[in-house]
């Protein structure tokens, strides 16, 4: 077959205008107008698209190339964590072969590489005769809650499901993440003057200390399972008792059977201070990737289809989580971190490796066009 036509130069010109269409996730306005761009790229490339409208986050954006069931579904997300002004302080440039601006890496730079391999196919009328589908979502970075039914409904309908988050610093692909979940843990004691009535007062901040102590308690390195309580809140003034105190805490498992043994210790957690309660709130969020004979039989038809075109690539997998975790457990083949090479997402150290995004393209283009 011939060489498929990528040029760097377009690709950089795509990912400025992208990386300069600032898109928080909670920015409705400004994912809608990155939508916008993102859709018309794929008209020209003769895609139906669907607009789904909604009505706290930003649309998305489904395009379709082809009809029928059983095809290749891509996922990307098109909200990024960096608030609307951080481009001011991190423009986009491009120096000593890195490209920097506040999503390069997570992931416009994955989205361009997307619609650079479906145009480079589609020009040159390689496009697989199987359906494909690229889904570009609003809310990733805040758990997907709107886009997760659509995700799994699509996922359901295809063979294959490639993903364009990031890859590893060394250009791995992702082929197992940790599930992840979210907890609240409250804790309501009685309110007092900290100088004449201290002794009548319940010292929720106190009881939330001691639950800390535990909740810290049940990370096993060796099973893959960490709790972090990342946040607390608590007390009104340094002269009052406080009356309510709460953590929110941070799960991430790998294991099966973890995530149901954590939350059942955490909603076991009782109060050890007299006149305090406790409540617990919260769930699994996404559930483990796990590299399992699935994962591992997927990967290796990718490693050699990239070897057919010269590229070497390399399994790995990361304690954070994405869209690809909705997937996996659907029994459907899922490749994560096709996008670019970087590092430093969600920072403003955030860099894409200039050279990866021709590199990726051409990889993702022989997956779709050779599956």
């Amino acid at each position: 077959m011939p060489d498929l036509q990528i040029n760097t130069s377009t690709m950089l010109t795509l990912l400025k205008r992208l990386v300069e269409t600032e898109s928080p996730s909670h920015d409705k306005a400004g994912v809608d107008r990155l939508g916008a761009i993102i859709a018309e790229e794929c008209r020209k490339m003769g895609a139906l698209v669907k607009i789904q409208s909604q009505a706290a986050v930003g649309d998305m954006v489904e395009a379709h190339w082809g009809e029928g069931r059983e095809g290749i579904l891509l996922l990307a997300h098109m909200d990024t964590v960096h608030p609307v002004g951080t481009l001011k302080r991190m423009p986009f440039c491009e120096a000593n072969g890195r490209i920097m601006g506040p999503g390069t890496e997570d992931m416009k730079g994955g989205i361009v590489i997307g619609l650079t391999a479906l145009a480079a196919l589609a020009e040159a009328h390689q496009l697989p005769t199987l359906p494909i589908t690229a889904l570009f979502t609003s809310d990733e970075e805040i758990g997907s809650p709107a886009s997760r039914p659509l995700i799994e409904a699509l996922a359901r309908q295809s063979s294959l499901v490639l993903v364009l988050e990031p890859a590893m610093p060394d250009g791995a692909i992702k082929t197992w993440r940790k599930g992840v979940g979210d907890f609240v843990v409250t804790v309501r004691g009685r309110a007092a003057h900290a100088g004449s009535g201290h002794k009548e007062g319940r010292n929720a901040i106190e009881e939330l200390a001691r639950q800390v102590l535990a909740i810290q308690k049940l990370t096993d390195y060796d099973l893959g399972t960490t709790l972090n309580v990342g946040v607390i809140r608590g007390g009104t003034a340094i002269n009052v008792v406080p009356e309510e105190a709460s953590a929110e805490v941070d799960l991430r498992v790998m294991k099966p059977g973890e995530a149901e043994r954590i939350t059942a210790a955490l909603h076991a957690l009782k109060p050890t201070l007299d006149g305090t309660t406790l409540e617990v709130t919260g769930e699994l969020n996404r559930p483990p990737m796990p590299s399992d004979e699935r994962m591992k039989a997927t990967f290796e038809k990718a490693r050699t289809l990239a070897a057919g075109i010269g590229l070497e690539i390399k399994a790995s997998g990361t304690g954070g989580a994405s869209d690809a975790n909705f997937v996996a457990p659907l029994g459907i083949p899922v490749l994560d971190g096709l996008g670019a090479v970087g590092d430093g997402e969600h920072s403003e150290r955030e860099f894409i490796i200039k050279d990866s995004l021709p590199e990726r393209a051409r990889l993702l283009a022989a997956i779709l066009r050779d599956w």
